[in-house]
C-alpha cells in the first residue's frame, strides 16, 4: 500500500457506503422505473462530488494526505495529483459507456422490467467496487515487483483499442457465460421475478417429488452476468488507469467516483444510445493513446509535464467523439419521447462493417 494513512481509506469508504445507503435506502427504497429527470439529477450529483473531491486534493491534499506517490515513493505536488485523479476519472468515465451498452443488452436478453433494473445495477456496482480494488492492488503489486508487466499492460490496451476501432462495440452472449452455466448446475432458476427478489425458497421441482430449496430469479442471473462482464471490462480499464497513476488511493478513488455514477448515467442515456454509436472510435483512440504512452514511458521516461498533455488529449478526444457522434445520428432518436419518458431503451444498431 502507498503512504496514505489508514484513516484516509476508512473515511473514504465510509463516505462511499453512506452515499450508497442514501441512494438505495432513501431515494430508491421503493422499486420504480427511473425517469430521465431523476437519472440526470443523480448523474449531476455524482459528477459534482467527483469534482469537489478533485478540488479537495488540489487545495488541501497535503494536509489530508490525499497527494499521490510516485513509483519511487516520493510524494507528488497537489496539482499533479489533482491532474492524475481527473485524468483517471475521465478515462474510467468514458470507458463506462461500453458498460452501459452491455447493460442494455443484458436487460433486454433477460427481459428485466424497468422497475427492477436499478436494484440489479446497485448490487452490480457494489460488486464492481470490490473487484476494482482487488484489480488495482494486484496490478500495482505486479508493476512494483515486475517492471516488464508495464509492457504487457500497454500491449493489452493497444490490442483492445485496435479491436474496438475495427470491430465496434462489445458483444455479449449470456448463454455462453461459463460462470452462469456453472451456477445453473447448483441452483435452479425460475421465470418469475418474485416481486424483485434475487431468490426465493420454494418447492422445486414443482409437484409431488419436489423439495424445499432456494431458487434463483432472473434478477440474480442478470446480476451474475453483469458482475462477470465487469471483470472483462476491468482488464481494460484498470491498466488504463494505472498508466496514469501508480498510487493505489488515487487509482481506486477515481474508479469509485466513475463507477458510482454509472447507474444514473445508464438511466439517463438508455433512451438515446443510438446517438453514441460512433463513440467507440474515441474510446478506442483513448486506449491506444494510453497504451502507447505506458510503453513509451518505460523506454524513455517521459519528462514532467506530459500529464497535462494526457489530460488534454483524453478530454479533447472524449468531447470530440461525443459531439461528432451526436451530430451524425441526431435524427435517429425522438428526444421528445425520451424527455416525456415514453421512449423505449435503444441499443446502437450495428451494420455489417461494424458501424
Amino acid at each position: 500500500m502507498s503512504e496514505h494513512g489508514i484513516w484516509v481509506w476508512i473515511l473514504f469508504n465510509v463516505f462511499v457506503l453512506a452515499m450508497l445507503a442514501v441512494d438505495l435506502g432513501v431515494f430508491h427504497r421503493k422499486q420504480h422505473a427511473v425517469s430521465v429527470k431523476e437519472a440526470l439529477t443523480w448523474t449531476g450529483v455524482w459528477i459534482m462530488l467527483a469534482m469537489l473531491f478533485n478540488l479537495v486534493i488540489l487545495f488541501w491534499g497535503s494536509e489530508l494526505i490525499l497527494i499521490a506517490y510516485a513509483p519511487d515513493g516520493k510524494p507528488m505536488t497537489e496539482g499533479r495529483t489533482a491532474v492524475d485523479f481527473l485524468t483517471a476519472y475521465l478515462i474510467e468515465k468514458s470507458l463506462s459507456m461500453d458498460n452501459i451498452f452491455v447493460f442494455l443488452l443484458v436487460f433486454k436478453y433477460f427481459g428485466i422490467p424497468a422497475q427492477y433494473q436499478h436494484k440489479t445495477l446497485f448490487w452490480g456496482i457494489v460488486g464492481a467496487l470490490v473487484m476494482r480494488l482487488a484489480f488495482i492492488i494486484g496490478g500495482l503489486a505486479l508493476l512494483k515487483n515486475f517492471e516488464w508487466v508495464a509492457y504487457i499492460f500497454g500491449a493489452v490496451l493497444l490490442f483492445t483499442g485496435i479491436k474496438m476501432w475495427t470491430s465496434g462495440d462489445t458483444e455479449v452472449h449470456p448463454e455462453r457465460n461459463p460462470v452462469l452455466r456453472l451456477f445453473k448446475k447448483f441452483m435452479p432458476v425460475q421465470d418469475d421475478f418474485a416481486g424483485g427478489r434475487f431468490a426465493v425458497k420454494r418447492q422445486w421441482p414443482e409437484g409431488a417429488g419436489g423439495k424445499l430449496r432456494w431458487v434463483a430469479t432472473p434478477l440474480l442471473v442478470t446480476l451474475i452476468v453483469i458482475e462477470t462482464t465487469d471483470v472483462i471490462f476491468a482488464v481494460d480499464s484498470v491498466p488504463a488507469v494505472l498508466a496514469v497513476t501508480h498510487d493505489e488511493f488515487i487509482a481506486y478513488s477515481s474508479n469509485v467516483f466513475a463507477i458510482l455514477g454509472l447507474r444514473a448515467l445508464y438511466f439517463a442515456l438508455a433512451g438515446i444510445m443510438p446517438l453514441f454509436k460512433d463513440l467507440h472510435y474515441g474510446l478506442a483512440f483513448i486506449l491506444i493513446f494510453v497504451g502507447a504512452k505506458m510503453i513509451a514511458h518505460e523506454f524513455w521516461h517521459l519528462p514532467e509535464g506530459t500529464h497535462w498533455i494526457s489530460l488534454g488529449v483524453i478530454a479533447g478526444t472524449l468531447i470530440l467523439s461525443i459531439v461528432t457522434s451526436v451530430m451524425r445520428h441526431k435524427d435517429e432518436v425522438d428526444l421528445e419521447a425520451v424527455v416525456e419518458g415514453t421512449a423505449e431503451p435503444q441499443e446502437p444498431a450495428q451494420t455489417a462493417d461494424g458501424e
